[in-house]
């Protein structure tokens, strides 16, 4: 299951090369993340109303080249497997002359809002996310 998400680089996200800093690529991820769920028709919204958090177990990039302000980045972003207590998402970022920037990957957990002891993913949920 693949997903694509465009995000225009701000002025604000570069450094003072010019280039996006390494740090905005989290935010783009998650972005591109919660996309991934709402074109699935579920989400996070939806997860935390129910008593389900997803916390960040770990996450990884791996750099080829700058993204820099005013690019139009494309993100894609896959899960990488069907998500029972955790959930990995992988991602590639492209700029607009289809250069790939980074890649990276994301790995999070289901935890119970209530007492945030890890579970599995209710089933009702897994059909939306049906690789």
């Amino acid at each position: 299951m693949t997903h694509s998400h465009q995000i225009r680089v701000r002025y604000a996200e570069c450094d003072r090369m010019g280039f996006v800093h390494h740090s905005i690529y989290a935010l783009y991820f998650e972005e591109a993340r919660t996309e991934i769920l709402r074109n699935r028709g579920i989400s996070y919204k939806d997860l935390e109303d129910d008593g389900i958090l997803m916390p960040v177990r770990s996450m990884q990039f791996t750099f080829m080249k700058a993204g820099k302000y005013d690019d139009l980045l494309t993100i894609e972003v896959n899960l990488a497997a069907p998500p029972e207590v955790r959930c990995k998402f992988e991602y590639k970022t492209f700029n607009q002359n289809g250069e790939l920037l980074n890649t990276g990957e994301t790995e999070l957990f289901f935890v119970r809002k209530s007492d945030l002891r890890p579970i599995k993913l209710p089933e009702q949920y897994k059909t939306f996310l049906t690789i």
